[in-house]
């Protein structure tokens, strides 16, 4: 999904194009930072306010993907499934507690037409985006547990098909 920041008093008005996956806990020290805001020590996430002034890129080109458990449309009745995945600017791999589920090469197939799991051909690549996903959820501490196990530990509420639903 592509992010747009426009801030032309801090960042400029010349438009710029950064090719950098950004994991959604990097916007709060980010927007923190570019406000002049202190971060508190429980936020996670890296701080991107530097590479869009022209810094360095503080990430390693990797995106964690994340379904802790099935939400609103996304039910299990439909298909819905926690799910952990990498997003790198090449492939994105996603697999569910069963195992792998998706593997996409983005620049051969943008559109994500052609899953890639399972096949001999990708049996590399694949293996190894799944040891490199490992690692990410390692230093993250999530340990990819069934999605009611979650559910139950943050007092969510589920619907009757056991999605947590959407609120208003």
């Amino acid at each position: 999904i592509p992010l747009l920041v426009r801030w032309p008093a801090g960042l400029g008005c010349n438009g710029r194009v950064l090719d950098a996956p950004v994991n959604s806990e990097d916007l709060m020290p980010t927007l923190l930072r570019l406000a002049g805001v202190a971060r508190p020590a429980t936020v996670e996430g890296l701080d991107y306010s530097g590479y869009l002034r022209g810094g360095p890129n503080p990430g390693d080109g990797e995106a964690v993907l994340s379904c802790v458990s099935p939400f609103g449309e996304f039910a299990r009745l439909l298909g819905g499934r926690e799910y952990r995945g990498l997003r790198t600017n090449r492939y994105t791999y996603v697999r569910d507690l069963t195992g792998p589920w998706l593997l996409f090469d983005n620049e051969r197939d943008p559109y994500q037409l052609n899953n890639l799991v399972g096949r001999p051909e990708a049996a590399d690549l694949q293996r190894d985006l799944n040891t490199r996903l490992d690692k990410k959820l390692r230093a993250q501490g999530d340990e990819f547990l069934p999605g009611p196990t979650y559910v139950a530990r943050w007092r969510y509420q589920t619907d009757a098909t056991g999605t947590v639903p959407y609120t208003r």
